[in-house]
C-alpha cells in the first residue's frame, strides 16, 4: 500500500469507491440516488478546500481521506469494505495528523460503532454532539489534538 495525492484523474474511482463503502456500511440506504449529489459537493466544496490523500495497492484505490488543515475538519476517510481492519484507515488517519498537525474534527454517526471505535483507537474523543443537516441523524463531534 502507498499514500498520494489526489489527481483529477481519480475522480470517477474515488466516487465509485466512496459510493461502494457508504452502501456497505449502511445498507439500508441507497446512496445511488445521493451521487448526483455527492459529485457535486465532492467538486464544489471538498476538492476546493481539502487536501486528498489517495491509499493505493496493486495500482487500484483502497480508500482516501479529505481534511482541510485551516478548519481541521476531515470530512472523509474511505476505506474498501475488503480492506477494512487491514490497517488502511489508520494509515489515512496518521497522514490527516501530518497534514494538519493542530488538530482533526470529524462528525461520525451515533449508530456507527464500528467507526467510533475506529477513531478512539486514533485517539479522537468525543467533543460534542450535534445532528448531521444533510442526513439528519444524530452525530459525534470527535476531535484529536497532538
Amino acid at each position: 500500500m502507498r499514500l498520494r495525492r489526489y489527481e483529477p484523474r481519480d475522480e470517477d474511482t474515488a466516487i465509485a469507491l466512496w459510493l461502494r463503502t457508504w452502501q456497505a456500511a449502511y445498507p439500508a440506504l441507497d446512496f445511488v440516488e445521493r451521487l448526483d449529489w455527492w459529485r457535486v459537493r465532492w467538486r464544489n466544496e471538498l476538492l476546493p478546500a481539502a487536501v486528498v490523500v489517495v491509499a493505493e495497492a496493486e495500482g487500484g484505490m483502497i480508500g482516501f481521506v479529505t481534511v482541510d488543515p485551516k478548519t481541521l475538519y476531515l470530512d472523509q476517510i474511505v476505506v474498501a469494505p475488503e480492506h477494512w481492519r487491514a490497517g488502511i484507515g489508520a494509515a489515512l488517519i496518521d497522514e490527516a495528523k501530518r497534514l494538519s498537525p493542530r488538530g482533526l474534527d470529524l462528525d461520525v454517526n451515533t449508530d456507527n460503532a464500528r467507526a467510533i471505535g475506529f477513531y478512539r483507537r486514533q485517539g479522537f474523543s468525543i467533543a460534542d454532539a450535534g445532528v448531521n443537516p444533510i442526513s439528519g441523524k444524530p452525530v459525534h463531534r470527535m476531535r484529536w489534538r497532538p
